[in-house]
């Protein structure tokens, strides 16, 4: 059944973009509300069951199988003049939608785009850029893979690549694609900014200390809490070496070892010592036992 529910899931995520887009009239909505309440009350899902929901949009699930099985209209095929306008209104709306953050719209906007042009490279980039804002980064990789397929001049493919990759901490593949954008671009701030972070995040990552460890050792140390707790903890240290060596005394004193060498009342001042720290001490038995005080 948790097959099921998650297409039904899926199936209800689209009902709900359509409704979100503004393409529907107010009946139209009306009828796709009553269809995903329907779905989300027999197959007992909700947009909360996170769990179930699947990587990619049922529209591009279906788009790549139509092209996977030569159903669909194929790049050779050149779209029609209608297909084309549409395809770029589509595209202007779902800038539109970027420009709002309402993310999952402005991506159904390029996917239907994409479906009436296949060649356009701008629209498989933009969606890339639709799908790095909702944090589907290996999509947005693919898609700034085939619009550098298109258009291997297109710098901003190049770009929204490596800023995909850096998310993915893929950083030597991130900076080889900077590099690539500003040799097609190289007056671009953006590209020269995004380059030194992703080297920076490299000298990061390759670091001795941060590479033995598996986490960001700089930002560690500046920690304000990590710092407190180094101290807290030299302390405790301190305090039981302290305590080693006045047990080790003793130790030595119960058993004669010092106790011709100290002077009078030595013994007493060592227990002395002992009693006035963070726990008491006993003998029992030759052995010596520590008790820690609240």
């Amino acid at each position: 059944m948790a097959v099921e529910k998650r297409l039904a899931l899926a199936v209800v995520q689209f009902l709900r973009d359509q409704t979100h887009c503004g393409a529907l009239n107010s009946d139209e909505q009306e009828s796709l509300e009553v269809a995903i309440q329907c779905l989300e009350t027999t197959f007992k899902i909700s947009s909360s069951d996170g769990h179930l929901a699947v990587s990619q949009p049922l529209r591009e699930i279906f788009l790549n199988a139509l092209l996977k099985n030569g159903n669909s209209t194929s790049p050779e095929t050149p779209p029609s003049p209608e297909d084309m306008e549409r395809a770029e209104q589509l595209k202007n709306e779902g800038n539109n939608h970027m420009k709002e953050e309402n993310y999952r719209c402005a991506l159904d906007c390029y996917t239907q785009a994409i479906d009436l042009d296949l060649r356009n490279a701008v629209y498989y980039c933009n969606r890339a850029a639709a799908h790095s804002k909702l944090g589907n980064y290996t999509e947005a990789t693919s898609d700034c893979e085939r619009a550098i397929g298109i258009d291997p001049t297109y710098s901003k493919a190049y770009g929204r690549m490596g800023l995909a990759l850096t998310a993915m901490n893929k950083y030597p593949e991130a900076i080889s694609y900077f590099k690539k954008a500003l040799v097609l671009d190289p007056d671009n701030d953006t590209y020269k900014s995004n380059l030194k972070i992703a080297e920076q995040k490299q000298r990061e990552a390759s670091s001795p200390i941060a590479a033995g460890l598996g986490f960001d050792m700089a930002s560690l140390i500046n920690n304000p809490a990590f710092i407190s707790m180094v101290r807290a903890l030299v302390r405790f240290l301190n305090i039981s070496e302290r305590r080693h060596e006045l047990e080790l005394r003793l130790l030595l004193l119960s058993a004669g070892g010092e106790r011709d060498a100290e002077p009078a009342g030595a013994t007493t001042h060592v227990r002395n010592d002992v009693q006035r720290g963070q726990g008491s001490w006993c003998r029992s038995g030759g052995n010596v036992g520590h008790f820690q005080l609240d």
